[in-house]
């Protein structure tokens, strides 16, 4: 499995050159995470990645038509989402804020690291995460971490800034 350091380094260079600038375009419902939640994102291709929650995470639903679900760290949760309504039973309606960099991943993308077909690599959460032609690679402003958005979520979550 190839590590978060090794995927930045392959894809930064990449992305710095051909990729796009994104932000959300849609709003996520979330709430305060359990501690010790086993939370399995699931894709309109299937699971994606897991993760478990710590304390102070954030649990994050995307509105699209999977529901994926997602944790988020608390400082993370703070510096990309504002509360624009409270719901219940814990839940709040929220704005995304920032920006991405993000690319289409291509087979010869993926072939350069071993597979032309999907990539297994380590999420920046430690979990397993696959990535397939097609899907885009994202990387924060900060330029500190890595990860897939399957094609089609991204479409319906996403738009070029």
């Amino acid at each position: 499995m190839i590590t978060q350091k090794e995927m930045l380094a392959h894809f930064l260079p990449i992305l710095e050159k051909i990729g796009k600038r994104y932000k959300k375009k849609s709003m996520v419902r979330a709430k305060k995470a359990q501690s010790g939640q086993v939370v399995i994102t699931k894709t309109s291709d299937g699971s994606e990645t897991k993760n478990t929650a710590e304390s102070g995470d954030w649990l994050v639903e995307n509105q699209t038509s999977s529901n994926e679900h997602y944790l988020v760290k608390a400082e993370t949760f703070k510096k990309k989402y504002s509360l624009v309504q409270s719901l219940e039973k814990g839940w709040g309606c929220y704005q995304p804020k920032g920006e991405t960099s993000g690319m289409v991943v291509s087979e010869s993308h993926l072939e350069a690291l071993g597979n032309p077909n999907a990539l297994e690599f380590q999420a920046p959460w430690k979990d397993t995460m696959i990535v397939k032609p097609g899907d885009m690679l994202v990387v924060p402003s900060e330029k500190d971490e890595i990860y897939r958005i399957a094609k089609k979520e991204f479409g319906e979550t996403y738009m070029e800034v």
